[in-house]
């Protein structure tokens, strides 16, 4: 399962997007619904922003979590201390577990990185039960990430080459309104609804913000990582002046939308 993402480190990841995914992550699961007695998937688990709420729900007879990256897979091998969860390096287009296996399937904020993501929804809607639930969230990059986008936006006004990178973040997969439930109607789902949820972002201040970014994570952090120092210095300069939109540095509040898809499987 390639994955667009780039990871530099999992403390990397969790400022730039794990306290975010934790936030998302009840939202998520109250969408997909639970049960007491339930074995549930997290497919792309990352550090565990998922895996850990769901460990938060006593009833729940298994939780089992995979994800693609060596460096994620490690750091929420290392926080877990509940028997109940186990969690291994895997491809969420060709899942390790037989037909049927769980009550529920979902996946936080990792389907937008699967190029093949209709696979990745077919065999997760394989490893659920009859009746049981796959569900779903991705970020709406294009138009529900205010934060981000206005970062996107300021290095493209300085640097054209940042155009067609700046694209491929706004369009990845299952981003546009009512894609994901198409994918999940396509891949056989029944019942399926797509809904949208909303968070804010919260910075205590610019270097808050952009610290993560600077320092090389997602596909933003790797576009400026290569960028020469000049062009680099006039980009963090023209983000500092965007953020604080002129007023001293200081908190700030972003309003972040997700697209969550739920589905029925027959």
């Amino acid at each position: 399962m390639p994955s667009s993402f780039h990871v530099e480190s999992a403390d990397g990841y969790e400022r730039l997007m794990g306290r975010w995914s934790r936030t998302l992550a009840p939202m998520l699961i109250d969408f997909a619904g639970l049960a007491d007695g339930d074995r549930v998937l997290d497919v792309g688990c990352g550090t565990g922003s998922l895996t850990f709420t769901l460990e938060q729900r006593r009833g729940l007879r298994e939780i089992a979590a995979i994800d693609y990256s060596p460096v994620f897979v490690e750091a929420a091998e290392r926080a877990n201390s509940d028997p109940r969860i186990t969690i291994q390096q895997a491809d969420a287009c060709a899942l390790p577990f037989e037909n049927d296996r769980f009550d529920r399937a979902m996946s936080l904020l990792v389907l937008h990185f699967v190029p093949e993501a209709g696979k990745a929804v077919a065999e997760m809607a394989r490893v659920v039960r009859p009746g049981g639930t796959v569900a779903a969230a991705v970020w709406d990059h294009y138009g529900g990430m205010s934060g981000m986008r206005m970062m996107w936006d300021t290095v493209v006004m300085l640097d054209e080459n940042a155009l067609p990178v700046r694209r491929k973040y706004c369009f990845q997969p299952m981003m546009r309104p009512g894609e994901m439930k198409q994918s999940f109607m396509a891949e056989g789902l029944a019942d399926v609804e797509e809904t949208s949820l909303l968070i804010r972002m919260n910075y205590r201040s610019f270097d808050d913000y952009w610290q993560p970014i600077a320092a090389g994570e997602g596909p933003l952090g790797r576009y400026v990582s290569g960028l020469e120092p000049e062009k680099r210095k006039a980009v963090d300069a023209a983000l500092r002046a965007a953020y604080e939109a002129g007023e001293p540095d200081g908190p700030r509040s972003f309003a972040s939308v997700a697209w969550a898809c739920r589905g029925r499987v027959v």
